[in-house]
């Protein structure tokens, strides 16, 4: 791991109800090593979809044009940005410079809007994963996926997974283990029921039910 590399470069889209744990945990893994931007449309604070504000650093205009990483996270509100010309030329023209295009959970899905996921492998929350096609990308059924300078995560908090990827690829190997290390990142769930195959129907049902009805609270 060499000590005198420049700071990365990460652009990270701030929107009303985005799912916290998917932008965070990529965040964290990333902010040793980087200048990070969190972009909105303006520098009002940002709620996320269970409430919590964040305060963005960046507008679209005053964010780097040259980014090492753009990042879009996934969340409830997502589904509200997928025609908002203002967002999508946004990620358009970021995305056409970036070194690496970027995303966690439903958060494909707005690069894809964007135009960005066209003939590229990629992944998402499982219960949006399949979505993928309609924007021409091949979905992936994996915890995160790599094909060429696009790299996408699985739904929330694969979000750390796909961030030690992210940084392993940038920084080196090292670096990525020193910061797993460094998070006491060494999961052991209690239950496993993290996917629709190990969950079993009767779960999935309820976490489908759960999902939709949070979703139009959102949108009410």
């Amino acid at each position: 791991m060499k000590q005198n590399q420049q700071p990365l470069e990460i652009g990270m889209l701030l929107y009303p109800g985005l799912t916290l744990l998917d932008l965070i945990g990529p965040q964290t893994v990333f902010s040793w090593f980087a200048n990070i931007h969190l972009v909105w449309k303006n520098k009002d604070l940002v709620r996320s979809d269970t409430g919590i504000g964040m305060q963005p650093t960046d507008t679209f205009d005053s964010c780097p044009r040259d980014l090492d990483i753009l990042f879009v996270p996934g969340g409830f509100g997502q589904d509200k940005l997928m025609n908002d010309k203002e967002v999508l030329a946004f990620l358009a023209d970021r995305g056409s410079r970036a070194k690496y295009v970027t995303s966690v959970c439903s958060g494909s899905l707005l690069l894809g809007a964007a135009g960005l996921m066209k003939g590229y492998q990629a992944t998402s929350h499982w219960a949006a994963r399949d979505m993928l096609t309609a924007f021409g990308a091949e979905p992936v059924n994996a915890r995160v996926v790599v094909d060429r300078n696009r790299i996408s995560g699985g739904g929330v908090t694969a979000g750390i997974d796909f961030g030690l990827v992210v940084l392993a690829k940038l920084r080196g190997d090292d670096a990525a283990k020193l910061t797993q290390l460094a998070m006491e990142y060494d999961p052991q769930p209690p239950f496993n029921a993290g996917s629709p195959a190990t969950a079993g129907p009767a779960i999935v049902e309820q976490a489908r039910n759960f999902m939709a009805s949070a979703m139009e609270k959102l949108a009410g």
